[in-house]
């Protein structure tokens, strides 16, 4: 978007919360929004100008769908001052001001993105919207009350007190605050969901240059037991629900599903919605389990699973709390012994771990046991199962990557100079390499991850659906693009042909499809994968590897991991002292695989990762800047690795 446009849109915003105001409350029509535009190409919800740069064969996208500003009940209790309208700015590339706050009331350190993203979704909690607004707004009638003075205290745990309701089974608002009916939580919440609305809108490059896309969303925040479940919601486009359906009106995942399936997808014309799974690495195994299936006949366990695999298409592989891909020595399933699954582990390797019919209770404060089911690769093998029982697989999702910023800054990666992602949390040296506090981690912590897609233009519309297929992928930070197609049968030489995306599709399935195993034949899988080294610069590419999850005859699961191009051998470290870019590596890797080990009709999920060369991680760079003598014990310690091997993965072909 043009400088010009931008300050056009933005001009627009109190106009917008007007117009969004009438569409919330009365149903009425947004004058910018009246009709969708007809396209040959792609079936827009929208009004908006067709995008001049439409490439069928599809191209990578980059962009953050985790993020929090001012507007979160946790953000703003850590002097997180950044707006939503600044954050939409911030990801196209004007700079930021962070805590901590000067006299002014604006942050004191100021950042910026580099490479302006091609997409976000700002996640504010849904869940506590109307609270801190009536908490943290002089004019409103329950700002002197002592809840939310207590809220706004810098020296109490206002995040950990006010999120206290989502840690329980049956949530209530709370009656001092909201009134004994929370009308008054839903009044003021109402209000800042119109400007969550508008901010978006403005924020949209609805022209044909479609420079940036900008989606409604908010963050669903059931904390039940104090183990993780928490979805980010996003809506297609600006037909949206009246308000968040939060863990107050939803007190579980199933009933957020319900609601947004029924208030949304099969309500208002035009309205479409899913749900993005994060932090299975803190939900202490219920993210994945089978527990929803008991005391369910079996047509209502199939309803669920359908209802599941419908809203929820895609979940975070990575982010700043850490890797969700894979991890060694867990009980239960295949014996994992994949050595990149070390990657970004915030609990220790002594941490207890969970039966496997005995989920526990604590993961958000890294409390009780761990669990397999917290992993992408053990849901994977526990939807081969599930397919093999209900005929349907819930666990059939895409993955991306985020931030979970609550700084107000997504896409926010960068590893050198990396300043912290919540506040006063995190905003000095010592506090990013210490221990963390009552709701957040220090050292363990990493600048996160970023969500890619294929998609053929940068429209609501298209990355949406991109989600929908689950074309995506994930990346620990660099803007890796990586593919995989799958087909029975590949033309030869496919990675020296300029056509190799389009030969290879003619015949296959982009990633988030399903081969058919009645198409075999006799043949085994065939898979191209090809990736391009970070066009945000870092390291070049080490490897390119292939996962395969499968099902014995017994119902067993199985797992292996091949590499199937670049180097075998392990990449050398750089220079610690220095920190420099290591040299060597290939600018791009590709490979045509047949799995070799492939039996007749066997079911099977195949998904990529492309590995850089290792890097310095942040906080190795970040010790090296400071003194000796005032470089804090975590320096040494060797509480984390010193180094870090990026790497980008794609989501899953099934062969079902």
């Amino acid at each position: 978007m043009s400088a010009a446009a931008r300050t056009w849109s933005w001009a627009r915003a109190a106009t917008l919360v007007a117009c969004v105001s009438c569409q919330v409350t009365l149903g009425c029509t947004n004058p910018d929004a009246d009709k969708p535009e007809t396209s040959p190409r792609i079936a827009y919800t929208e009004a908006r100008a067709p995008c001049a740069d439409y490439r069928p064969e599809r191209r990578p996208l980059f962009g953050d769908l985790h993020v929090h500003t001012t507007l979160s009940f946790d953000a703003h209790a850590y002097k997180t001052a950044v707006t939503p309208e600044e954050a939409w700015r911030f990801a196209q590339g004007d700079p930021v001001a962070l805590a901590p706050l000067g006299s002014d009331g604006k942050g004191t350190r100021t950042v910026t993105i580099g490479t302006p993203l091609d997409f976000a979704a700002l996640t504010d909690h849904g869940d506590l919207l109307g609270e801190v607004a009536l908490c943290t707004e002089p004019e409103s009638p329950a700002y002197n009350l002592p809840r939310c003075v207590k809220y706004r205290d810098p020296k109490q745990t206002g995040a950990f007190d006010m999120a206290l309701a989502l840690s329980s089974f049956s949530p209530v608002r709370y009656p001092d605050l909201c009134g004994d009916d929370g009308a008054l939580c839903r009044t003021w919440a109402k209000k800042r969901w119109q400007r969550v609305q508008a901010a978006a809108e403005a924020a949209y490059d609805r022209t044909a240059a479609c420079t940036f896309t900008a989606f409604v969303a908010y963050e669903y925040t059931n904390t039940r037991g104090v183990s993780n479940l928490h979805r980010n919601v996003v809506f297609r486009n600006d037909k949206v629900t009246e308000l968040p359906v939060s863990h107050f009106e939803a007190p579980t995942e199933w009933k957020l599903w319900e609601q947004l399936d029924s208030q949304c997808n099969q309500g208002d014309a035009g309205c479409d919605v899913l749900t993005l799974g994060h932090n299975s690495n803190l939900s202490n195994g219920h993210y994945f389990s089978q527990k929803w299936r008991e005391g369910l006949s079996l047509d209502a366990q199939v309803a669920r699973a359908k209802l599941r695999a419908r809203m929820e298409p895609a979940v975070e592989m990575f982010q700043h709390k850490g890797d969700m891909e894979c991890r060694n020595g867990l009980k239960g399933g295949a014996p994992t012994a994949d050595p990149l699954c070390d990657f970004e582990k915030l609990r220790p390797t002594d941490t207890e771990l969970c039966d496997e019919d005995a989920p526990g209770s604590g993961g958000m404060r890294l409390w009780g046991c761990l669990h397999r089911l917290d992993f992408v690769r053990e849901a994977l093998k526990e939807g081969l199962s599930l397919r093999a029982d209900l005929g349907v697989n819930p666990y059939r999702f895409g993955i991306i990557g985020s931030t979970d910023t609550h700084n107000g800054t997504p896409g926010h990666t960068q590893s050198a100079g990396f300043p912290g992602h919540v506040g006063l949390v995190d905003d000095t040296p010592d506090k990013r390499l210490g221990s963390g506090t009552a709701t957040h981690d220090g050292i363990i912590n990493n600048p996160g991850g970023l969500a890619g897609v294929w998609a053929e233009e940068n429209s609501r519309d298209a990355i949406f659906a991109a989600i929908r297929r689950r074309e995506t992928f994930a990346t620990s930070g660099p803007r890796l693009p990586v593919r995989l197609i799958a087909a029975w049968d590949l033309p030869a030489g496919l990675c020296g042909d300029a056509e190799r995306d389009a030969k290879a599709l003619g015949v296959g399935v982009p990633m988030g499809g399903s081969l058919a195993v009645d198409d075999a034949k006799g043949r085994a899988p065939a898979l191209l994968v090809h990736a391009t080294a970070a066009v945000d610069g870092g390291a070049k590419l080490h490897k390119l590897q292939v996962v395969k999850l499968w099902l014995d005859a017994a119902g067993a699961a199985h797992e292996t991991v091949m590499d199937v191009a670049g180097a075998t051998d392990k990449a050398p470290g750089p220079d610690l002292a220095t920190c420099a870019v290591p040299t060597g590596g290939a600018a791009s890797l590709c490979a045509v695989w047949r799995d070799p080990s492939y039996a007749a009709g066997q079911r099977a999920v195949y998904y990529a990762r492309a590995v850089q060369r290792p890097t310095c991680r942040w906080s190795r760079q970040v010790c090296n800047g400071l003194p000796a003598a005032k470089r804090p014990e975590a320096c040494d310690s060797g509480a984390v690795p010193d180094t870090v091997q990026h790497r980008a993965w794609t989501a899953s072909v099934w062969v079902e």
